[in-house]
């Protein structure tokens, strides 16, 4: 959280979809539902609700094309160790992403 970006998305009210490590990040982050604690009785995980599944469901399918997007993008060697400036990094993304369309 160092970096600002929660607060930036906050201040402009934004919204983003994010996991469970930005829990109380604030008002414009969705996060999914956690798994309960365990019962102190039965020492067992209390399940979530079907409408807490179908809310963290639909929160997958939300954050799905993000995640599989930078996958593919840190499967290209030429962006590991990129030396150069931001203004040239994004160009070069740019031109990552152009190749794997055309590939496709």
């Amino acid at each position: 959280r160092e970096h600002g970006i929660i607060d930036a998305l906050a201040e402009h009210e934004i919204p983003a979809a994010a996991d469970t490590a930005y829990q109380g990040a604030g008002p414009t982050v969705a996060v999914p539902q956690r798994r309960r604690r365990k019962d102190p009785d039965t020492g067992r995980f209390r399940k979530l609700s079907r409408h807490q599944k179908d809310v963290n469901t639909a929160h997958a399918h939300r954050r799905g094309p993000g995640e599989r997007a930078n996958a593919e993008l840190k499967n290209w060697r030429v962006l590991r160790k990129i030396r150069s400036s931001p203004n040239t990094a994004d160009r070069l993304i740019a031109a990552v992403q152009t190749l794997m369309i055309a590939s496709a």
